[in-house]
Order: structure tokens, then C-alpha cells, then sequence
């Protein structure tokens, strides 16, 4: 009869127990994964790269980006759910921010990321 692959395999169970107590629970783990779909977006990365320079209102974020302005709202309402971006309404307008500097850091490590591959 054949060997099984796990009789060549020798787990070492107190490391597996150690990281699986280290990685996100899957809850968690699903949140991540919504932000990093919610960042893949090319056109939600120009409009919080805009954010991180100026608070903008939407028809200046969509004359930037070359948008309607009502697909522009659509974009922040997916970045505003994940808390990526806040606004302050200022009579009938509504000017956008970026969250926090947790933000910054995510696009200042993708763009070294990118920089270095090319």
C-alpha cells in the first residue's frame, strides 16, 4: 500500500498553535479583504491620493478625476463605509478627508512597494 503524504510530513504543532493564535480570526480577515477590494479600485486610488493633499467637495474630486459627480459620491460612499475617508458638510456642500494616518501609511507603503518593482 502506498505511504500518504502525511507520512512524510511532520507538523510541528506548537509552532502551527503560536501563528494560528498570531493571524486575524476570519471576521477579521474578511474586513481586510473588503479594504484591500475597496483600494484595488485604480480610480478610488487617484481620489484618496487627491485626499491625501487637500479636503476636497465632490465636483472638485470629479473634475480631477474626470467623473460625473454622481459616480464620484459612489466611490466615497465605498471609501466612507470602510471609514478610508470622512467628510464635514459645510452648508450644502460636503468636503472630503482622508480617515487618519493609518491611510496615509497604506498609500505611502504602496506607492515604495511599486517604486521598488519598477
Amino acid at each position: 500500500m502506498p505511504k500518504e503524504i502525511s507520512d512524510y510530513v511532520r507538523i510541528d504543532s506548537r509552532k502551527v498553535e503560536r501563528i494560528k493564535k498570531a493571524i486575524p480570526d476570519e471576521k477579521f480577515s474578511q474586513r481586510m479583504a473588503e479594504t484591500f477590494r475597496v483600494l484595488s479600485d485604480p480610480t478610488r486610488l487617484r481620489i484618496i491620493s487627491a485626499l491625501e493633499l487637500e479636503e476636497l467637495c465632490v465636483c472638485d474630486i470629479a473634475a480631477l478625476a474626470s467623473l460625473t459627480q454622481s459616480l464620484v459620491s459612489h466611490h466615497l460612499q465605498n471609501l466612507r463605509q470602510l471609514d478610508i475617508v470622512k467628510y464635514r458638510r459645510d452648508g450644502k456642500m460636503a468636503f472630503y478627508t482622508l480617515s487618519d494616518s493609518h491611510v496615509r501609511a497604506m498609500l505611502a507603503i504602496a506607492r515604495d512597494h511599486v517604486r521598488e518593482l519598477d
